[in-house]
């Protein structure tokens, strides 16, 4: 049986209050995929408020590296090129653009991608609803807690 601890949870999913409030008083989970479907259904029964202090858990693309965890630090690829400082720029401008229009952060899984590959991502996601990008936002949580805990297992 995998118990998934408090500390793997925090990394998997960033401290999300709201979500790992329920899921802690669920555990422990058989298994990873177990504890990932739960959090789904979590989601998705979570109130928008709930759901937007969850995805304003995430730290945002291009952030400063100190503000980051170890795990966004290593998905965000601050230990490998750096990111010129203009594409940083145009990553700040977009995130207080995508936040000004919709009320909390943009959330991507950056899956190993360059922040010079985020910045078309975020300029098109700046073009959809409110909705749907809550939504969208809530699934990216999901993926990157998937692929973390791929990471761990193996």
């Amino acid at each position: 049986m995998c118990v998934l601890e408090l500390q793997r949870q925090l990394n998997l999913f960033e401290n999300a209050g709201p979500l790992l409030d329920r899921l802690r008083a669920e555990e422990p989970f058989p298994s990873g995929a177990a504890m990932l479907a739960r959090a789904q259904e979590i989601l998705e029964a979570l109130s928008e408020a709930e759901q937007i202090a969850v995805i304003n858990a995430h730290p945002r693309i291009g952030e400063r590296p100190d503000k980051v965890s170890a795990l966004s630090f290593k998905e965000q690829g601050y230990d490998r090129d750096p990111t010129p400082p203009e594409v940083l720029r145009r990553l700040a401008t977009l995130n207080e653009e995508y936040e000004q229009r919709f009320g909390f952060r943009f959330v991507v899984f950056v899956n190993r991608r360059s922040k010079e590959a985020i910045v078309p991502i975020l300029e098109a996601r700046l073009r959809g609803s409110r909705d749907e990008e809550r939504r969208t936002g809530l699934r990216e949580i999901l993926a990157i807690a998937e692929d973390r805990l791929k990471g761990e297992e193996g």
